[in-house]
């Protein structure tokens, strides 16, 4: 097996419903993942208790296979 060259730390802080605090490597301020519009409807997250909307992790996983 070859040699680890990298392992990543991160932590997640889940606050309220799906809104989630990242500390993430290489990000001098935390990243803060939600949900929103219609990724909000399919998970049936009532809007009164979105706090926040925010772009989901499925969001952050597209932008980073497309880039």
């Amino acid at each position: 097996m070859p040699e680890v060259v990298y392992v990543s730390h991160a932590r997640i802080e889940r606050k309220i419903g799906p809104l989630r605090i990242a500390y993430l490597p290489g990000e001098s301020q935390p990243v803060v993942f939600s949900v929103h519009g219609a990724i909000a409807e399919h998970y049936k997250v009532d809007p009164a208790k979105l706090t926040e909307s925010h772009a989901s992790t499925i969001d952050y996983v597209i932008a980073a296979t497309a880039g």
